[in-house]
């Protein structure tokens, strides 16, 4: 289980980059989430000075009204650390008032990460093509094989990065 823990650790975002959890206009927080590719695993990083912000988990409903009423998490110490544990869409935003309809507001959209050996699997050769003169192989293609067993390892490293999580 230790060896497979290090998998589960993800990237780490500070939101906003240097400027943080803001207000003021300096990041287009859409335009921020959508430069990255967020998987189960990450950690985002909300850094605000809290007597002016906080940050606030909610439905895609709320997020999208600015509703601040039945909010999912409240947080405010100033530095919230939030672990992406699953596959989904989350939506943050500031519950001071304006700040929100100013924009302080952010969706992340949490995706499985994809293991980069699966990426470059070759796909088999059709069976049966070629003409008779030609000289076929003789063993049968084993990708299809090979591309189950990567992602076989790759639910049993999420469901153990899952339940590592939960313990």
């Amino acid at each position: 289980m230790m060896v497979l823990s290090g998998v589960c650790l993800g990237d780490v975002y500070k939101v906003g980059d240097y400027d943080g959890w803001t207000s003021r206009g300096l990041v287009d927080y859409d335009k921020w989430a959508s430069t990255k590719e967020f998987h189960v695993g990450d950690t985002l990083i909300f850094a605000y000075n809290s007597q002016f912000h906080n940050l606030m988990q909610v439905t895609k409903q709320d997020f999208e009204s600015c509703n601040t009423t039945a909010a999912i998490a409240v947080y405010t110490s100033g530095s919230d650390t939030i672990t992406l544990k699953r596959p989904d869409h989350y939506y943050f935003l500031c519950g001071a008032p304006g700040h929100c309809q100013a924009g302080q507001k952010v969706d992340i959209k949490v995706t499985l990460p994809i293991p980069q050996s699966s990426l470059a699997s070759p796909n088999p050769a059709p069976q049966g093509s070629l003409p008779s003169d030609s000289h076929p192989s003789s063993t049968p293609s084993s990708a299809p094989t090979i591309y189950f067993s990567k992602l076989g390892l790759a639910v049993t490293t999420l469901v153990l990065c899952l339940l590592s999580a939960v313990f």
